[in-house]
């Protein structure tokens, strides 16, 4: 498995996961779907929502392992995994979102899958429900996140809402969310 040094088309490394819709584990090349211009977009799944987040912070989508727990970490940090000699935080988005199943739990299949992710220069994983394509969208298709109440809801890290065949598309901005002090990872990523 490499790390996704290619041009922005390339889809990132896959660890013996397909994506949602195309096969449970299985590898099979991915479809990407062109627009006339814009930037490309992994898209994934929490709970019954659509998430899209630049595909250029992907370095490789890898199945699910549970990972080794920190004491005392928040409910979202599920802990650390070795990767190739890299010891790699485990954050779920899933739990971090409040996208739950009907028992609060966040359930783990065949579909489960961990994005990691390059930001600012270090290694994170994150936790989703499925990976379903790769996608380029054109600019005029992404609306601005509605402003609400910072109290009721915190759409700090939501770059925009893209309308895609009768369904909304949540970009998120994840190298902010990864790297913010909310979510306790900014120290490490400082040290490093």
């Amino acid at each position: 498995m490499e790390a996704l040094k290619e041009a922005p088309t390339k889809a990132p490394a896959v660890s013996g996961v397909a994506p949602h819709g195309f096969g449970a584990r299985a590898n099979q090349a991915r479809q990407v779907r062109h627009a006339a211009s814009g930037r490309e977009y992994l898209t994934f799944r929490l709970g019954t929502e659509e998430y899209g987040i630049d595909i250029l912070k992907v370095q490789e989508i890898r199945s699910y392992e549970p990972p080794t727990k920190i004491a005392n970490a928040p409910s979202y940090l599920k802990g650390v995994v070795n990767l190739r000699g890299v010891i790699v935080p485990i954050v779920d988005l899933r739990v971090k979102f409040n996208c739950l199943n009907e028992d609060g739990q966040a359930g783990i299949d065949s579909f489960t899958v961990v994005i990691v992710l390059n930001v600012r220069g270090r290694v994170v994983g994150a936790v989703v429900d499925s990976v379903s394509d790769v996608m380029q969208l054109a600019e005029q298709m992404v609306q601005p996140a509605p402003e609400m109440s910072t109290s009721v809801v915190d759409t700090t890290y939501i770059t925009g809402i893209a309308n895609v065949n009768e369904r909304l598309l949540i970009l998120m901005d994840i190298e902010s969310l990864m790297s913010s002090s909310e979510m306790g990872l900014i120290n490490s990523l400082a040290d490093h």
